[in-house]
Order: C-alpha cells, then structure tokens, then sequence
C-alpha cells in the first residue's frame, strides 16, 4: 500500500493507504490495538495474545511436520495455473474477495474463475511452501489474517493480527509460522500454522516504538515482515520509522527477539525489500523519497547496511516505488512504480552488489501495487489498483527485456497478483 504522501483520489477513483488508513481510524468507535511496550528482546516471553476475527476459525491443530517445508512441485511446461488476486472488498468498486483466476504458462493469458468469498480487504496474500494452504490479510482496522485451504478453496477461519491495517505477510520457510505486518499501527506478529494449514493464536506481537518517525510521518508503518534467505533471520521493514528491523524467531515458541537495526536516509520511506539470490545483497524500494537502494546483508548476524540511494529513473517529484523483483538468474530486477505507472529495469552487476539503470517500460495500467513473478521467472505479473486491471509481461531471462503479453485482465481495485 502506499504511505500517507501518496496523493488522495477522488470518489470513484480507488482507496489510497491515506484514505482507507483514515476510514477505518473514523470507523472505530475506540481503539481496537491493544497497547504494546517497546519491542521485546527477552526470549522468555511467549504468552499468547489472545483473539479471532471470526468465531468459526478452528483450533490450528499440532504442528505441522517437517515434511510440509517441502517447496511444491514444479510448474509444468504447458497448461493452466492457478492465479489468485487481493483486492479490496470495502472500496469503491471493490471486488468480493479473493480473486480466483488460471493464466497460461506459455502466453500469459489470464481466464477468470470466480471468487473465494467472506474474506474482507485481502490486498496481500501468500501461499504455504508446500502450495496447501493459502494466506490473506484481513486489512482492516481490527486487523486480521485469513487462511483458505488448497485446492478446494475452503477458508479455514482468520486469527487476530493484535493491530491495525495489515498489509504484508508471508510464511517462514519452515511452514510453521505465518508472518504478518500491520501498517497502521506499526506492528509485527507470528501465528502459529497447523497441520491442516490453519492458523492457530496469534504468539507474538512486537510494535515498532523507536526510533522516532520520520519526517512527514506520525507513527510506524510497518509494511513488510520477511525470512532471509538465510532462513535465520526476520526482517520488517517500517516505512515510518526509516527502519528495517532484524529479529531472530524462536521455531519452537514463535516468539521474536530484536537484533539490530538498520536505518534509511530521514525521510526515504522503505517500503518492500528483495534479496538476490546470493542472500548477501537485498533492494529496498523507498516510497516516499522516489529512492532505491542496495543493501548489503550479513547472512551471520542478520546485520543489515544501507547504501547510498539512487534513480529509479521516473524524473523529479515522487512516484512511489512499490517493489522490487529480481529474476531467478540474479541477473536483473524489476521496480515498480506507481505514480509514473512503469517498471524500472536494473542490471544487476558485481554478484549482487550494484544495480545499473537500463530503463523504465510503461506497466500498461493505472498505479502498479504489487508485481510478482511466476514460478519459472518467465512472466511477470503486475496488478493495477487504479484501473483495475491485471498485465501480464514475458521476461527474456538473457536480457532482461519485457514484453507485453495479450490484453489487461480485469480485476476489480486489483492489489496484489500471486502466480502460483
């Protein structure tokens, strides 16, 4: 999502984060996030936070075993895959819930198949490791996040995230844990994920208290809340803060302990990172300052370093950059940028090191929320909050050149793309 500089729309023209944050803030009659202290670093504490969205959610079950962190099968060369989209179900417009399409492996052509309904606001989704369960942010202002079993699409009940605004999650690679960010009120939490993929309570909740926001910003915005490739290591990203955090999980508990911190330039707004493949470098796309950034990652000690900003080559002004994506080959990566509707082409160069401006090639729709990559990196997905629509790109793997694909699919305030 985007952060409170984003310019508001019009009615009619789609939710910005500034909009929707400040519906749901109107909505709630009493604050609904309970009170946090500073992020904890003892260890020792692994109370559950108790609370559910919805009454049916059954119980998680046990844990599930160490077979289920086997990756899924590969994606076959031919035919249909499944495709599901977020979207915001309380906007106008809105769809009415998860998005449910197949796209062609060979010509991106992407066919509608309807909709996993009863889930509210689902703008970020995630699949489990082993492609059995799928995983939805619930966004709103009693945050939550919702899992629905695969195939099949049956929801399996949604767990209290303890804050507000989710907009990111993701599942440890493990597949114990479900990983989410709340960008309203700053926070990240675990939940526990069950044999049968559902969601068990939440066991740990860790707001972003400090440092002090940056300029323009009045709070932590929590906007990303990932595994390092090392598999060691969390790191959230906090657009209000200028912050990406560095947390060590305890697999057995689900409990988070801080490790460091690493600090953007005041102002730049970090809102989505993506490692290369080495696992030594990452790429931080700054929302607010029109920035991208390499940084380096000490695999050992979790240790972030943030370089020096440089072009997204969008021009003066702000377009927020939404993400990154770098292709399986570590050779080049992928921006997003919403307000100059484009994706910016690097060459990745120096093992990881140095991303190299090539250009910026028009996304073909209205304001880029999210991109995503198949499964084989060979087509790009990138779906269009503003109009709407879903493009579909062909990357040539050796030059990293992007082809449109057919015409946009329409997806209704489409905020997230996940190929699977």
């Amino acid at each position: 999502m985007s952060s409170g500089a984003e310019p508001s729309r019009g009615a009619g023209g789609g939710w910005t984060r500034r909009r929707f944050v400040g519906a749901l803030a109107a909505a709630a009659a009493a604050p609904t996030v309970p009170a946090c202290g500073a992020p904890r670093t003892d260890p020792s504490v692994t109370a559950p936070v108790p609370g559910t969205t919805h009454p049916k959610a059954p119980p998680a079950g046990p844990p599930a075993s160490a077979s289920a962190s086997a990756p899924s099968s590969p994606a076959p060369s031919s035919g249909p895959r499944p495709l599901f989209l977020g979207t915001y179900t309380s906007g106008d417009g809105g769809g009415k819930g998860i998005g449910v399409a197949t796209y062609d492996v060979e010509t991106g052509a992407v066919t509608g198949g309807g909709v996993v309904a009863g889930v509210d606001n689902p703008s970020f989704l995630a699949v489990h490791p082993d492609g059995r369960a799928l995983y939805a942010v619930d966004e709103q202002n009693a945050g939550a996040v919702t899992a629905v079993r695969l195939p099949g699409n049956e929801v399996l009940g949604s767990r209290s995230t303890g804050g507000s605004g989710p907009c990111h999650l993701s599942v440890h690679p493990g597949g114990r844990w479900l990983l989410s960010a709340n960008y309203a009120s700053g926070s990240v939490a675990v939940h526990p994920i069950g044999a049968s993929g559902a969601l068990g309570e939440r066991t740990d909740l860790v707001r972003h208290d400090s440092p002090a926001p940056g300029p323009g910003q009045q709070g932590p915005h929590a906007h990303q809340f990932v595994t390092a490739p090392d598999g060691g290591h969390l790191l959230a990203v906090d657009l209000g803060t200028d912050t990406v955090y560095t947390y060590r999980l305890d697999e057995t508990r689900g409990t988070l302990t801080e490790v460091s911190r690493a600090r953007t330039r005041p102002g730049a707004g970090p809102r989505h990172l993506t490692f290369h493949p080495g696992g030594r470098y990452a790429y931080l796309a700054n929302e607010v300052d029109n920035t991208a950034t390499v940084c380096g990652y000490d695999p050992a000690t979790g240790r972030l370093s943030v370089g020096e900003p440089q072009s997204t080559g969008t021009g003066g002004g702000t377009s927020y950059p939404a993400q990154f994506l770098v292709t399986p080959n570590g050779s080049y990566a992928f921006l997003a940028n919403r307000g100059h509707n484009s994706l910016t082409r690097y060459a990745i160069e120096a093992d990881g090191a140095r991303l190299r401006l090539l250009d910026t090639v028009p996304v073909g729709g209205d304001f880029p929320r999210h991109v995503a990559l198949s499964p084989d990196g060979r087509l790009l997905f990138a779906a269009n909050q503003r109009s709407g629509t879903v493009t579909v790109f062909g990357v040539d793997q050796e030059s990293g050149e992007l082809r449109r694909t057919g015409e946009p699919f329409a997806s209704p305030l489409a905020v997230c793309a996940l190929p699977l």
